[in-house]
C-alpha cells in the first residue's frame, strides 16, 4: 500500500457518494475521461466491508442528446436500465454545477426530463409505464393486473421489472424471505424488484422494497413509480400519491406524459478510489 503524507495529492478514480431517502449510490463522473467501469469494479466498490458500499452505482458520461448519459449497476454487478433516485441525485448535481433549473438526462429508459422544484426537491419524469407482459418482460403471457402468483401481485415495467403486492400491513411482511424468493420467480426471466404496499389513507401508501441484485433498500424510485401505477390500475388511489418508505417520503404524479417522481437528494461526500483498489478489483 502506498503511504499517504500531508503533501500527497489525491490520485486514483474520483467518486461521489449520494443518496435519495437512504437509497444510496456511488457516482463516477467520466465526462472528462477515466477508466471504464466494469461489472467486477462495480461489485468491488459495492462491498460495504471492503469497498464503499451502495445500492446502485451510476456512471455519468457525455451525451449528444442530453446534459449527460447515465449507466446504472446493481450491487451484484448487474446492469439496471432505470434508477429513479440516482437520476434525481445526479440531476441535482449537474443543475447546481451548470446553474440551470431543468435539464434532460439520457438513460436506457430514454431521455428523462428533470426539474428543480425548490425547497431542496428534485423532480424527474421516469417515462410511461409498461403494462403488457412482453415489455415488462414476463416469461409468458399473463394478466399483468393479477399475476398467477400467490398474493395476487401486479406486474409493471419502468425500464426494469416490478412485482407489487398489496397487503394489509407492509411492516409485518417478511421482506427478506419473500423478496428474495419472488425476485427469482420463473415468471420474471430478468428477475424483478419486489414491493409490499399497504394503503394508509387517501392517496397515501406505505411501501417496503426488495431490489433485484441488491436486496432490502430504504427506498427505490422506480419501485415507487411502479407501485403508484399498480395502485391506479387497481383503483386504490388517484394519480397523485405520497409514499412512505423506510428512508422517508416521496411524491409520485402519474401524468399522461409519464410518471413524475419528486423528493430530496443528498451529496454526502466525495473521495478517490486508489489505484491499488482498482487493480485488485
Amino acid at each position: 500500500m502506498r503511504a499517504m503524507t500531508s503533501e500527497t495529492q489525491p490520485s486514483g478514480l474520483p467518486f461521489m457518494k449520494m443518496h435519495g431517502l437512504g437509497n444510496d449510490f456511488v457516482v463516477i463522473d467520466r465526462r472528462s475521461g477515466g477508466p471504464e467501469v466494469t461489472a467486477a469494479i462495480a461489485r468491488a466498490i459495492g462491498n460495504r466491508h471492503t469497498g464503499v458500499g451502495f445500492d446502485q452505482l451510476a456512471v455519468i458520461e457525455n451525451s449528444a442528446q442530453a446534459a449527460a448519459k447515465l449507466t446504472f449497476f446493481n450491487a451484484d454487478g448487474s446492469l439496471s436500465s432505470a434508477c429513479g433516485n440516482a437520476t434525481r441525485c445526479i440531476a441535482r448535481h449537474i443543475m447546481e454545477e451548470t446553474n440551470v433549473s431543468s435539464l434532460t438526462l439520457q438513460t436506457e429508459r430514454g431521455l428523462l426530463p428533470c426539474e428543480d422544484v425548490g425547497k431542496g426537491l428534485t423532480r424527474v419524469n421516469m417515462g410511461l409505464p409498461l403494462t403488457d407482459w412482453q415489455s415488462i418482460p414476463l416469461a409468458h403471457q399473463a394478466d399483468t393486473l393479477h399475476l398467477p402468483i400467490d398474493g395476487d401481485p401486479v406486474a409493471t415495467g419502468m425500464g426494469n421489472p416490478h412485482c407489487t403486492f398489496f397487503v394489509a400491513d407492509a411492516d409485518t411482511v417478511d421482506l427478506e424471505g419473500r423478496g428474495a424468493k419472488i425476485e427469482h420467480h420463473p415468471l420474471y426471466p430478468e428477475r424483478t424488484n419486489v414491493q409490499f404496499v399497504s394503503l394508509i389513507g387517501p392517496d397515501h401508501l406505505r411501501m417496503r422494497v426488495w431490489e433485484r441484485g441488491v436486496g432490502v433498500t430504504l427506498a427505490s424510485g422506480s419501485s415507487s413509480c411502479a407501485v403508484v401505477v399498480a395502485a391506479v390500475r387497481r383503483g386504490l388511489t388517484g394519480r397523485q400519491v405520497k409514499i412512505d418508505l423506510d428512508g422517508g417520503a416521496i411524491s409520485i404524479d402519474m401524468r399522461d406524459d409519464g410518471v413524475w417522481m419528486t423528493g430530496p437528494t443528498a451529496h454526502v461526500f466525495s473521495g478517490f478510489l486508489t489505484q491499488d483498489f482498482l487493480e485488485e478489483a
